[in-house]
């Protein structure tokens, strides 16, 4: 029964709080991630580079009707810059790119996956 009273894990002195609250303590750490994933097409285009191993932007456009070319471009490049997807330019004419999950974004998909349940048991009991 303790082991579920998460308040009982909050630490209650200051020294102990920084671990928490700090600037790099545990609220810092998740305020980061919600930022990279934040953005109205991040999670699809994550959870499909986790569907398949490698796409192509045209097909990504193909799988997200509604998305722009300017606003995934912008995602890709956001979703890079934080490291969770590579990119791949074969430097061929017509050019060929091709975006993956990088090893980060593979480690971050079992929280995402975890979030996703969360969310169906949470509805489900509503």
């Amino acid at each position: 029964m303790l082991d579920t009273i998460t308040h009982l894990k909050v630490p209650m002195d200051q020294e102990e709080r920084s671990a928490c609250l700090g600037p790099d303590g545990s609220v810092a750490h998740v305020a980061r991630v919600m930022k990279m994933i934040s953005g109205r097409w991040k999670l699809p285009i994550l959870f499909r580079l986790f569907a398949e191993p490698s796409i192509r932007t045209l097909q990504l456009k193909r799988d997200m009707p509604g998305i722009s070319q300017k606003m995934l471009t912008q995602h890709l490049r956001e979703l890079e810059e934080d490291g969770l997807i590579e990119r791949r330019d074969f430097g061929e004419k017509p050019p060929r790119v091709e975006y993956r999950l990088s090893q980060a974004g593979r480690a971050l998909m079992p929280v995402l996956m975890a979030a996703r349940e969360f969310s169906r048991d949470y509805s489900a009991g509503r």
